[in-house]
């Protein structure tokens, strides 16, 4: 008697404790299945890198002893469901038991609760050993309070947990060095070799393409740089933390249109299919400030992208689905324009973002937040839409951490349940903290005309038609004391000039 345990394409965790001894009575069983593929249109290299990650984990399974079946995607028996495809194996293997690590997407979840809650063998969720926090702790942390706050979250982590703490108060009495963080780059300190594995993935490729999987982006295929394994991502990490942590607090916020990495660690793929556990990242940042190989504001910053945001926002997506996805608190209704998916835009800072995205699968959360998120809530570009693309496009984007940050953070499409405010803004932020508006088509500096920067009107004419949701805010006081001191006849022009530019948003 047999039990099967399957293991999902991003539960690739070699230290979780169901591995550490051969079991000739366990068969995991791993899956490329349609269902994965074609749930939302993906990036060709996440589809390349989630699928070669699993054939490799495989195989160092079997190689440390252990039963292994895996579905090709084009294996003749793949059905293409998880569910069939485990009920066939039930026969195969004479099973009598099925266990499955709890899935991080509420889809997968339900599913396969179902399928355990009908089943006529007994059907167990185990966790996945990888995350700090438990699905409710988030919950159980806010109960009670009318509000909930990253920052308060975080910091209850850190004392729980005893990061960048002594004598039970924050290194250097702040909790949050953000201030610090938000030094626009201007071609020094120079930025690091990318030392990271290269791989070729050419016949893979041709196989997943032979299947009809849809996709977008550059798939990259022969000159493949996302982690294979754990042992890379180890190695990722570690030129991180060597190479490039003392610089990335500083830079953490710049964008460059000659390095599309900069100073960013790159390893939130392999975080995010649990390669690396969040905590042993934390340890080792928190290891090089102590050994003063980087500085406090640095380390801080990191540290809170991991222990603060990262856990925090996965608290955020068990708490409200279902129905999270479906937000649209502001009634946004703009389709996505069709450069979304080319980058043939004239906004230089746009076409850069999005072009760098379809080109490695990765842009920075200021590129996710203060460009295209950006521009996508100021034209009121439907949040559902806005939602299906970033899920799709980015390398690290699975729905648990992808939702909170783009329904909530970046589109307040929930009503201010991740941000207490909209994050927008004009040319001028985009001017600060990048080199994108050099040898842009539109001035960054005119605010109507052929010529001006869409940002400067959209994000008048945003709050202008908003009032009513934001105009009591404190944190948005200053732009309506701003919008009053206009002329109508300003205000007229900005709003009709925005209205224009969202009727011609696919010719901007």
């Amino acid at each position: 008697m047999t039990t099967l345990h399957l293991i999902l394409g991003d539960q690739l965790n070699s230290q979780h404790s169901h591995f550490k001894q051969a079991d000739p009575q366990t068969v995991f069983v791993m899956m490329e299945v349609r269902q994965e593929t074609d749930y939302v249109l993906h990036h060709a290299q996440k589809i390349l890198a989630i699928f070669a990650a699993m054939r490799d984990f495989a195989q160092t399974l079997k190689l440390n002893g252990h039963r292994v079946h895996y579905f090709k995607i084009d294996d003749a028996n793949n059905s293409h469901s998880i569910t069939t495809n485990l009920d066939h194996l039930i026969g195969t293997y004479d099973a009598n038991r099925i266990i499955y690590q709890a899935p991080d997407e509420y889809r997968l979840d339900q599913q396969l609760a179902q399928y355990a809650s009908t089943h006529r063998l007994p059907v167990e969720m185990i966790d996945t050993e990888h995350f700090i926090t438990q699905r409710d702790e988030t919950e159980q942390i806010f109960k009670g309070r009318k509000q909930w706050l990253m920052e308060y979250f975080y910091r209850q982590l850190r004392a729980k947990h005893d990061v960048l703490m002594e004598n039970k108060k924050p290194v250097g009495d702040q909790w949050n060095f953000d201030q610090e963080n938000r030094k626009p780059w201007r071609g020094k300190p120079a930025v690091p070799p990318d030392i990271r594995a290269t791989h070729d993935h050419s016949i893979l490729w041709e196989t997943i393409q032979s299947q009809g999987v849809k996709s977008f982006g550059n798939p990259r295929a022969n000159e493949f740089k996302w982690p294979l394994n754990r042992v890379e991502a180890l190695a990722q990490l570690e030129d991180f933390i060597t190479h490039r942590l003392v610089n990335y607090g500083d830079y953490q916020d710049a964008m460059t249109h000659s390095n599309w990495r900069m100073f960013h660690a790159l390893i939130s793929f392999a975080l995010n299919v649990k390669m690396l556990s969040p905590l042993e990242v934390i340890q080792r940042a928190q290891h090089a400030w102590q050994h003063e190989n980087a500085p406090i504001a640095a380390v801080e910053g990191f540290i809170r992208q991991i222990l603060g945001w990262r856990e925090y926002v996965r608290g955020i997506y068990w708490a409200h689905m279902p129905g999270y996805d479906q937000s649209n608190h502001l009634s946004h209704q703009t389709d996505l324009p069709g450069w979304f998916w080319t980058g043939d835009t004239k906004m230089n800072c746009l076409a850069q973002s999005i072009g760098q995205s379809l080109e490695h699968a990765y842009a920075h959360h200021i590129q996710r937040l203060m460009v295209i998120g950006n521009f996508a809530l100021l034209a009121g570009i439907h949040p559902q839409q806005v939602h299906a693309w970033y899920l799709g496009v980015y390398i690290d984007a699975f729905e648990w951490v992808e939702l909170p940050n783009t329904v909530g953070m970046s589109q307040y499409a929930d009503n201010g349940i991740m941000a207490t405010k909209p994050y927008v803004s004009s040319a001028a932020y985009v001017d600060r903290m990048s080199d994108y508006c050099k040898g842009c088509h539109y001035d960054k500096k005119l605010k109507t005309g052929d010529r001006a920067c869409p940002f400067n009107a959209l994000y008048w004419n945003f709050y202008d038609r908003h009032r009513t949701s934001f105009e009591r805010n404190p944190r948005i006081g200053m732009a309506y004391r701003q919008l009053e001191k206009m002329t109508d006849e300003t205000r007229q022009a900005l709003n009709e000039q925005a209205i224009s530019i969202i009727k011609n948003i696919n010719q901007l």
